[in-house]
């Protein structure tokens, strides 16, 4: 075989200590069985294709992108810590030009983790694409991101993080929400006030195949990305849309896969769901991989494919058509008004409010959470959230971002100023990105 046509960095990181259970689906096995396969296929043999060691991501890293109650440590395990560090990795491998392209085979997941974290929810306690993003952000300047995710369900926890972010393009393909957790990502969720169209979700009926995806892929996602023109594109790279998967109802193909991240093109890709131990991931992410590096990955066959059977069936050509027809006008023509939350008038000025009910199924928490975002006139705004749950009582997190002026970092500290003589808040954090100040405080 000949050397990559794109120089690839691989971080493997199995997570040999960590899993919701001994026979859980998401346990260390899935990546051991791709870890021999791409050895046994003489990957790393290939000039430009090697393998890296992750790096453990900071306290400071995680609150780039969460607020974390009580702390980062409550919620988050080494392993969670070494999985969002081998995104790092990943990033620091493109951007210092040492790679083309980089693919964190990592785990614990982390798509389903929302702006605040108070545990686990869809097996996800840290966004490690969200750490990621921050972190070529913060480090090398990245304004323009889009993450496209392909796990067969929906990107809430992304979606929530960067709502309020017009510099982030969000792109979600899943099985539709109403057959599928976490039952959300329809296509009126597509972003807050000021980041309207930014948000595109594309839910895909149960039984969509290669033929269904590659035809979102060229007709929704690569026109949108080439509007956006994003510095970094960013694959959130579930597998469990395979045919084999045991806890969802796509029929997806290794070949499929393949194809898909030949059109994306992606910098970056990080492995999110798949829970077809043996029967998917190997392949699945060996012909990723291939693909990533611009190897020929026809060859790759997983052992229960079978080309009549695993062919999309004809009646839902017509619905996901009719979704490529209509779907990119949530980027290209959004609404002029929001639909998810309310404006309401304040002492300090105007204010959008959103009231969300979020459940931890992982580990049975129910939350009630407050977003308010200022509607401020020169920069993205401030961002406050009040969480209640039956964990913690009343939580507030403020977050000044990048890039925000004078006022709202004032109105940032004076907000955690109050909150520090005021009762009712059992913790308190307050990020001010803009001047890289991080603050905790427990009450």
């Amino acid at each position: 075989m000949h050397g990559a046509k794109h120089s690839l960095g691989i971080i493997l990181f199995p997570a040999f200590d960590w899993s919701i259970s001994p026979t859980h689906p998401e346990r260390e096995e899935r990546l051991l069985y791709t870890q021999d396969q791409l050895k046994e296929e003489g990957l790393f043999d290939i000039e430009g294709v090697d393998e890296h060691k992750p790096g453990v991501a900071g306290r400071e890293d995680v609150e780039r992108a969460h607020f974390c109650f009580p702390e980062v440590e409550s919620v988050a395990t080494r392993s969670h810590l070494v999985a969002a560090g081998g995104t790092i990795t990943a990033a620091d491998l493109v951007m210092t030009g040492r790679h083309k392209r980089a693919f964190a085979l990592v785990r614990p997941p982390g798509h389903h983790a929302m702006k605040v974290v108070q545990g686990s929810r869809g097996f996800c306690n840290i966004n490690t694409e969200a750490v990621m993003i921050e972190h070529l952000r913060e480090k090398y300047g990245v304004k323009r991101i889009a993450v496209v995710d392909t796990d067969c369900h929906h990107g809430d926890g992304t979606q929530d993080i960067y709502w309020h972010d017009p510099d982030v393009l969000f792109i979600s393909l899943h099985q539709d929400g109403r057959t599928l957790y976490p039952g959300s990502g329809f296509p009126t969720e597509c972003g807050g006030p000021g980041a309207l169209g930014r948000t595109v979700n594309i839910p895909l009926p149960p039984g969509t195949g290669d033929e269904g995806y590659l035809a979102v892929m060229e007709r929704i996602v690569l026109p949108i990305l080439k509007d956006f023109a994003p510095e970094i594109v960013v694959n959130s790279a579930g597998q469990d849309n395979h045919f084999t998967d045991p806890i969802t109802n796509m029929n997806l193909t290794a070949q499929g896969y393949a194809r898909m991240t030949e059109l994306l093109k992606p910098d970056i890709a990080v492995l999110e769901g798949g829970y077809a131990i043996q029967g998917a991931l190997p392949y699945v992410n060996l012909g990723i991989a291939l693909s990533l590096a611009g190897l020929d990955y026809t060859g790759v066959r997983e052992p229960a494919f079978d080309a009549v059977k695993h062919r999309q069936r004809p009646d839902l050509a017509d619905y996901i058509d009719r979704l490529c027809d209509t779907i990119p006008n949530v980027y290209f023509h959004p609404p002029t008004e929001h639909k998810d939350g309310f404006v309401t008038r304040q002492e300090t000025g105007e204010w959008f409010v959103r009231h969300k009910n979020i459940y931890y199924d992982t580990d049975d928490i129910t939350e009630a959470q407050t977003e308010e975002l200022f509607l401020c006139g020169s920069c993205r705004g401030l961002l406050k959230i009040v969480s209640r749950t039956t964990k913690n009582p009343a939580c507030l997190g403020i977050e000044v971002p990048i890039g925000a002026c004078d006022a709202c970092r004032s109105l940032g500290y004076s907000i955690y100023e109050e909150a520090q003589v005021k009762e009712g808040y059992r913790f308190a954090q307050f990020i001010n990105r803009r001047d890289k100040e991080y603050q905790r405080h427990g009450f």
